[in-house]
């Protein structure tokens, strides 16, 4: 007796690796959605307020892997446009700064998600969790400001001097940021499940805004980079010095970096088979 039962111990630790194998395999699972939502910044004319600005749609779509029912691997393409005007501030030195300016941000992404309960999307018994995720993205931006009725981008015009001989090199209008938030996943049917996500940026630039350092002279950019520079780059309601400019001074916050966020509600669309078979039968202890 003390053999076959040996015997069977054994067959059973054979047999082991095997099922761990089929569970994992079963766990596999694709997934396409659609995103829609909102999209803000933290910068110069925003320097605090979330979901703060003029909020507009945003959207996309993306691709989710799950080798697991714990951990998730999406690449996602998001559009936004964020706005924000320092005549909404209540702080007084920027309503008298009196910028504005709109930027169309896209972003491609590749980040990790980590499920807090377990998760897959058609399973009728794990079919919700919230999640936490992190990764790395490229952003593309178009600062832009309204002059007379006409919208102008920015990065070209070098309103802090930028391809002057009192300025550097006109900014990056292209970079990576560090996208991290959290999410909450649930299923709605055998192949339909709803997220629901908010994420900041971490950014390594300060012209999300085209606003960073101090004003420049005016007959600089006049000569330099042209009028409408001149024009945009100071717009002040009451400039400060005597000789009616505020050449020199601060005009934004160069040791703060920009970010950006998403805020959005997903629907994703399982591919493949639905987690609906025999396996759903048997409990491998989880």
């Amino acid at each position: 007796m003390l053999e076959m039962k040996t015997r069977i111990l054994f067959l059973c630790m054979l047999l082991l690796p095997l099922l761990s194998v089929g569970q994992k395999k079963f766990d596999r699972s694709k997934e396409m959605g659609l995103m829609a939502g909102t999209a803000y910044y933290i910068g110069d004319i925003n320097p605090r307020k979330h979901f703060g600005g003029n909020l507009r749609l945003a959207g996309g779509l993306f691709y989710r892997h799950n080798p697991n029912r714990r951990i998730s691997i999406k690449g996602s393409f998001l559009y936004g446009r964020i706005e924000a005007s320092d005549a909404n501030s209540k702080d007084q030195w920027q309503v008298n700064r009196n910028l504005s300016f709109r930027n169309d941000v896209f972003e491609g992404a590749i980040q990790a998600e980590i499920n807090y309960f377990n998760y897959q999307i058609g399973d009728k018994r794990d079919f919700f969790s919230p999640y936490l995720f992190a990764g790395l993205a490229y952003y593309s931006m178009k600062p832009q400001a309204e002059y007379k009725g006409v919208y102008y981008e920015l990065q070209p015009l070098g309103t802090e001097g930028q391809g002057t001989t009192e300025g550097g090199e006109r900014y990056k209008t292209g970079g990576l940021s560090v996208p991290f938030g959290l999410g909450f996943k649930v299923n709605v049917f055998s192949i339909i499940a709803i997220n629901l996500e908010w994420g900041m940026r971490k950014t390594w630039t300060d012209y999300f805004d085209d606003v960073s350092g101090s004003y420049v002279d005016p007959s600089v950019l006049l000569v330099e980079n042209g009028r409408l520079s001149a024009e945009l780059a100071d717009q002040s309601l009451e400039p400060v010095l005597d000789n009616g400019t505020n050449s020199g001074l601060q005009r934004g916050d160069p040791g703060r970096k920009d970010w950006y966020s998403f805020a959005t509600l997903a629907i994703s669309f399982r591919l493949g088979k639905s987690p609906t078979n025999c396996w759903n039968n048997i409990d491998f202890g989880r």
